[in-house]
C-alpha cells in the first residue's frame, strides 16, 4: 500500500501554523484544524460554514436544469387531480426517492400511484410492458426515479400512449436523451447546480423544494396545511450514504441533517429498522451505521426478490406493520449475505486465476443478479481492480461493476459496447446486460481497455494521510474533537494520521467469527492508547524494531472507561520509506 498525502506536496510546519490560527479563530482543536487545512479548508469562514452546514445554504432547486419545466408539469398534474405514477429503481436510491416524492404528493392532496420494477423479472430501469401497463391503468404522467436517462425508446412509447415522462436520475448523461418532458440531472451539459454528485433522492429532494414554492405561490395552501420538508431528510440521508456519493456540498448538508431525523427515528419505518439493526432507537446514527446496518437491509428484499417491501416501510404509519416489514427485510439481509459468502468464494477464486489482467470481468451460471454489485465490491476491495461479476441464466448475463479511482466504468464499458445488449450507470459503479456467448469476447475486450487505461502503480492501493503526528497529540480531547469534521464517508473520509517510528509489542488477537486474527500493537511510549489491526494477524513477523503506523483515532468505551483507539489501516519498518509527497 502507497501511503500519500492528502491533497499533494506539503510543508508540515506551514500547514501546522494556518492550523494553530484557524483552531484560534474558529474554536477548534489543532488536530481537527489540521485536517481541515489539508483538505483546503484553511480560511476560517469557510471553516466555520464547513462545520455548521445550514438548510440555509442549499442551492436555489431552480438552478437545476429542467426544474422549471419539470415542476410545472407536476404543478399542473397536482392542480388538474391528473393520475401520477412514480417509477423507481429497486435499491435504496430508488426506493427512498419513490417514497420521498410519493409521500409529498400524498401530504399536499395528490396521492400518487408508484411501481417498482422486480430486479429480477423486469430488470433495471424503464421497460416498455411497464410502461404500457401504467398508461392502461390512467396515468397521465410518469415520473421515473433514478433511472430513466438512457431510457430513449420507453419514453418514446410512453408519449406515444399519451403520457409525459418526467427523469429524475443522477446516472451518467448519453449522448441521446429521451424526449422527456423535463430531465433533472445535475450531470447534463448546462446545468448549472454547483453539486453535481447528488444521488437520486438529492434531485428528488431539489424537485420536491421547488414544488412547494411553486405551489405556495399558486395558493395551495390557504386551505391546506403545507408540509414541512425537514421528516423528509432521513430518506435523503439514507440514499445519498448508501448511494456513496461524496459527502460534500448539498450532500453534506442534506446528510448532516438527515441524521439528525434518523437519530430521532420518528418514522416507524426508520424506527422498526434500527429495532432489527440492533440500533440504539432514539439516539445518534452515523453514516457508518446507514451504510452498514440500515441501507442494506432496505437493499435486499430488492436484491432478491420484491422492493416494494422496502417503499412500504418508509411509508407506512404504523409501527405494527413497520416491525413486521423489517423482520421480513432483515430476513432477507441474512438470506442475502449467505448467498454473497458463497459467491465471493467463487469470484474470489476466479480473479486469482487471472492475477494478469489489471481488469476483472468474472462470470458464473447461477450467480444471484441482486447479490453480483456487493460481491464486485469486495473483489475491488480484495484486488484493488475494476471488476464486473456477472450472473448468467438462461442464456443471458446480468452483472454490476465496481471500479478503482481513475477508472470511469461507464466510459470503459462504452468501449465494449458491441458486446453489451445494455448498460449505464457512473463511474464508480455500473450495471451490464449481454447474451452468454459474448462473455469471453467482452472480458477480453474489458481487459484489453483495462490494460490501455490504467498503469501497474494504479492498481496500487493508497492511503491517503491527512497529517502527521505524536502519539502525545492523541488526548481524548483531541481526537472527540474530530467527530465535529463529519459526516464521513465518501469524499470526506474518516481523517487518518501517521505516527513515526514508534516501538511497538505485537500480540495476536483471535478473531470471534473465525476470520483472520487480528493484530494489536502495545505502545510503550503511549501505554494509554489501544491499537488494533483487524485480520493483520498474519503481519505479526513484519513487526521487528520500531515501526511507522498509519491509523484512524476514535474514542472507544468499556466498563465506563473511555480510551483513545487506534484503527490501524497500515504499517511498515520506520527506515523502510518515507510518505509520499504527492496525491496521485
Amino acid at each position: 500500500m502507497r501511503w500519500v498525502f492528502r491533497g499533494g506536496e506539503r510543508d508540515v510546519e506551514s500547514e501546522r501554523r494556518a492550523a494553530r490560527r484557524l483552531a484560534i479563530e474558529v474554536g477548534l482543536d489543532p488536530l481537527a484544524a489540521r485536517v481541515l487545512v489539508a483538505r483546503g479548508v484553511a480560511e476560517p469562514q469557510d471553516a466555520a460554514r464547513f462545520l455548521s452546514p445550514e438548510l440555509t445554504d442549499l442551492p436555489d432547486p431552480f438552478r437545476m436544469k429542467g426544474m422549471s419545466a419539470a415542476v410545472e408539469r407536476l404543478t399542473r398534474a397536482i392542480v388538474q387531480r391528473e393520475q401520477v405514477t412514480l417509477y423507481g429503481d429497486y435499491d435504496v436510491d430508488g426506493v427512498c426517492s419513490t417514497a420521498l416524492l410519493s409521500l409529498f404528493l400524498d401530504a399536499v392532496g395528490a396521492p400518487p400511484r408508484t411501481y417498482i420494477p422486480h430486479r429480477i423479472d423486469e430488470g433495471y430501469g424503464l421497460n416498455l410492458r411497464a410502461v404500457e401497463r401504467i398508461a392502461r391503468e390512467g396515468s397521465r404522467l410518469l415520473v421515473s426515479l433514478d433511472c430513466g436517462i438512457a431510457s430513449v425508446a420507453e419514453v418514446a412509447r410512453a408519449r406515444d400512449l399519451g403520457m409525459d415522462v418526467v427523469i429524475v436520475d443522477h446516472h451518467t448523461v448519453p449522448e441521446t436523451l429521451p424526449a422527456a418532458t423535463a430531465i433533472l440531472n445535475p450531470h447534463q451539459p448546462g446545468c448549472e447546480y454547483p453539486t453535481k454528485a447528488l444521488c437520486a433522492a438529492g434531485v428528488a429532494f431539489n424537485l420536491v423544494m421547488a414544488l412547494r414554492r411553486s405551489l405556495r405561490t399558486l395558493g395551495w395552501f390557504e386551505n391546506r396545511r403545507e408540509p414541512p420538508l425537514k421528516p423528509f431528510m432521513d430518506l435523503v440521508a439514507l440514499a445519498t450514504v448508501c448511494d456513496v456519493v461524496p459527502l460534500t456540498g448539498a450532500n453534506r448538508i442534506l446528510v448532516r441533517h438527515g441524521l439528525d431525523a434518523l437519530g430521532r427515528a420518528d418514522r416507524p419505518g426508520v424506527r422498526a429498522l434500527k429495532e432489527v439493526a440492533k440500533l440504539e432507537t432514539e439516539g445518534p446514527v452515523s453514516a457508518g451505521q446507514v451504510g452498514f446496518h440500515l441501507g442494506p437491509r432496505i437493499n435486499a428484499a430488492g436484491r432478491l426478490d420484491d422492493a416494494t417491501v422496502g417503499l412500504r416501510l418508509l411509508r407506512t404509519p404504523s409501527l405494527a406493520e413497520a416491525r413486521e416489514l423489517s423482520t421480513k427485510l432483515d430476513e432477507a439481509n441474512e438470506e442475502r449475505r449467505a448467498i454473497e459468502r458463497q459467491m465471493l468464494v467463487e469470484a474470489v477464486a476466479q480473479a486469482e486465476g487471472r492475477s494478469g489482467t489489471r481488469g476483472l470481468v468474472l462470470w458464473a451460471e447461477g450467480w444471484h443478479p441482486g447479490v453480483v454489485g456487493i460481491v464486485a465490491a469486495r473483489v475491488v476491495e480484495r484486488f484493488h481492480k475494476p471488476t464486473l461479476v456477472i450472473g448468467v441464466q438462461g442464456g443471458v448475463g446480468k452483472g454490476s461493476a465496481r471500479s478503482i479511482e481513475g477508472f470511469h466504468l461507464v466510459e470503459a464499458l462504452g468501449e465494449c459496447a458491441e458486446h453489451l445488449s445494455r448498460f449505464g450507470g457512473h463511474r464508480h459503479a455500473a450495471g451490464v446486460t449481454l447474451d452468454a456467448e459474448r462473455l469471453l469476447d467482452f472480458r477480453r475486450d474489458f481487459e484489453a481497455v483495462a490494460a490501455r487505461r490504467l498503469r501497474e502503480e494504479d492498481l496500487e492501493p493508497r492511503c491517503r494521510v491527512d497529517a502527521l503526528v505524536h502519539p502525545d497529540e492523541l488526548t481524548e480531547h483531541a481526537v472527540g474533537a474530530l467527530a465535529a469534521l463529519g459526516p464521513f464517508g465518501a469524499g470526506n473520509p474518516e481523517p487518518i494520521f501517521v505516527a513515526e517510528s514508534l516501538h511497538a509489542e505485537a500480540r495476536i488477537v483471535t478473531a470471534r467469527n473465525g476470520g483472520a486474527a487480528h493484530l494489536k500493537l502495545v505502545l510503550p511510549q503511549a501505554p494509554a492508547i489501544d491499537t488494533i489491526g483487524f485480520g493483520m494477524g498474519p503481519r505479526l513477523g513484519e513487526v521487528d524494531g520500531p515501526v511507522d503506523l498509519a491509523f484512524q483515532p476514535s474514542l472507544e468505551t468499556w466498563k465506563g472507561r473511555t480510551r483513545v483507539s487506534l484503527k490501524i489501516r497500515d504499517f511498515r519498518t520506520a527506515d523502510s520509506a518515507e510518505l509520499s509527497a504527492t496525491g496521485s
